[in-house]
């Protein structure tokens, strides 16, 4: 009876002492892991959540870039972080859902080692070329690369990637044998393209939004079920004859354990943040449909989307390392 009572006593303050520290939060700096390099999406989109943060939590929100082993480096620090709320990380569906199907070692457990805050975008992709390669289309394209079977490489952002997944689709769909060249990150990638040392990359719209909007890059597609609305002349893939369907998303989690009123606060302030015009115009910029998730919601998401794209793995020949 006394190991009961001494177990509810205990279960009673732990609770509480939850409480008191919820409504205490914030009272220092927040860290935001950013887990690719600066200048691709992940980095842009989680600088701008940094500042909307900082105003309206009143304590400074800090982005932290832990790039490395395609976003594996930054998740599995934040992982270990402790779960007191001062600790986040933007994750993508790379990350979370292709993954697992493509590294037989994983430093974390999506379902297990993490609390899901929101999903705050979808992130489709653009297949871009440089203009003096000549194709102006995915058709053009792979003509172009059937000449020179064998010799032409394709860029990602790194290994089990959705750039990589899709680029090994169309390379299977086609046969073309290209030659995958993962980068740490959208930002090396792009350079390389401009520099012309990669002929082809599959991006996210926040690193080659600019170059095509300067004419550097020619865009032959997107890889979302409607054509992007800042470039609606490029056909979607299923336009193009490829009817695969699969979009990336972007979201934020939270360490496991994580107090679930603070996963709530910080849920609820991204939300309202996306959803208003000027978040939604924002993240357009920066390649992201805005969505705005529940932490059910983005339960849901996690637990039952990441199939598609490991069926999607299967289909692109990737074997894991």
């Amino acid at each position: 009876m006394k190991s009961t009572i001494r177990a509810l006593l205990a279960g009673t303050l732990m609770l509480l002492a939850a409480e008191a520290q919820a409504q205490a939060w914030p009272s220092k700096p927040i860290k935001l892991i950013a887990p690719y390099p600066p200048g691709g999406q992940t980095d842009v989109v989680a600088r701008y959540f940094a500042e909307k943060l900082t105003g309206v939590l009143g304590q400074q929100v800090i982005v932290e870039n832990k790039a490395g082993a395609q976003g594996m480096v930054g998740a599995e620090i934040a992982k270990n972080a402790a779960p007191d709320g001062y600790t986040f990380v933007y994750v993508n569906s790379s990350m979370m859902c292709i993954n697992p199907y493509v590294y037989k070692k994983m430093p974390y457990d999506g379902s297990k080692d993490f609390v899901p805050v929101t999903q705050h975008g979808l992130a489709p992709l653009m297949m871009v070329v440089p203009p003096t390669l000549g194709p102006k289309s995915v058709k053009e394209f792979v003509a172009w690369a059937r000449e020179r079977k064998g010799k032409v490489n394709f860029a990602s952002f790194g290994i089990g990637s959705s750039s990589h997944i899709w680029g090994e689709m169309l390379n299977q769909a086609e046969k073309l044998d290209m030659t995958h060249v993962p980068y740490k990150g959208a930002g090396p990638a792009i350079q390389d393209t401009l520099a012309g040392h990669i002929p082809m990359t599959i991006q996210d719209l926040a690193a080659s939004g600019p170059a095509i909007s300067g004419g550097k890059l020619t865009p032959l597609a997107v890889t979302s079920t409607v054509r992007w609305p800042r470039l609606p002349d490029v056909p979607t893939f299923g336009e193009a004859g490829y009817n695969i369907g699969l979009v990336g998303w972007n979201g934020i989690l939270a360490p496991a354990g994580t107090p679930k009123e603070i996963v709530e606060r910080v849920s609820a302030e991204i939300r309202k943040l996306v959803q208003t015009p000027e978040g939604k115009e924002k993240l357009l910029d920066m390649g992201l449909l805005a969505t705005g998730t529940t932490p059910v919601e983005m339960t849901e998401i996690m637990k039952t989307g990441c199939a598609a794209w490991g069926d999607a793995v299967k289909r692109a020949g990737v074997e894991p390392e």
